[in-house]
């Protein structure tokens, strides 16, 4: 009788035990931190969607020959693969073929300012990457790009529209090459006759990003 009270009592105690730990809410923290919780601020990292750049090259305009040409770039990534840009330009345009033939040549000097601005929209197509060597790879990008604009030239305003594609190279965090062929449309009256010009642009330059 001795022994079985003991167990009674035994069995009684884990019973009130159990009931005790069922009575706790299951999601209670055990241990408590002294450690109070901070606040972190964190850093703002630039985006980098904008570009800036230069660019210098060829520019073929129809009928006069090709000349040097060098311009200003800026640009805004919309996404990874659409991106805006604004351009101007300018390149100086001779007549000398014509002064052969012609008295007087066709412009009032030997030489015009050709002048041009322009605004973009692109599309990367084709992203990449070139190797160089067996340890360092980097981005490139294949596009295409058109949009709308104005030339100014021998005292005409003309409408102008370009079209055509180009490839980016970064070469570093902030830092690219870029190289673009252009066509650039619009109507010129030099001839005594106004007629609709191709005038195709091979330009390079370097853009940096912020």
């Amino acid at each position: 009788m001795h022994i079985r009270t003991i167990a009674l009592a035994l069995l009684a105690t884990v019973s009130m035990a159990a009931a005790a730990q069922d009575q706790k809410p299951a999601n209670e923290q055990v241990i408590v931190p002294q450690v109070e919780r901070r606040e972190l601020k964190l850093p703002r990292f630039p985006s980098k969607d904008f570009e800036l750049g230069v660019f210098t090259g060829t520019y073929a305009t129809q009928n006069f020959g090709a000349s040097w040409v060098n311009g200003l770039r800026l640009g805004y990534h919309i996404s990874e693969d659409i991106f805006v840009e604004a351009v101007y330009a300018q390149t100086q345009v001779s007549d000398e073929s014509f002064r052969q033939v012609l008295p007087g040549g066709v412009f009032a000097d030997k030489k015009e300012t050709l002048k041009y601005y322009n605004l973009s929209a692109g599309f990367n197509v084709l992203p990449g990457e070139v190797f160089i060597g067996s340890k360092r790879a980097k981005a490139t990008s294949i596009y295409l790009i058109g949009g709308v604009g104005s030339t100014n030239f021998n005292q005409q305003r003309r409408q102008t529209v370009n079209f055509g594609l180009g490839t980016r190279l970064l070469l570093a965090d902030r830092w690219a090459l870029q190289v673009d062929m252009r066509d650039h449309v619009f109507s010129l009256d030099l001839l005594g006759k106004r007629q609709s010009t191709q005038n195709l642009e091979l330009t390079g330059g370097l853009t940096f990003f912020f």
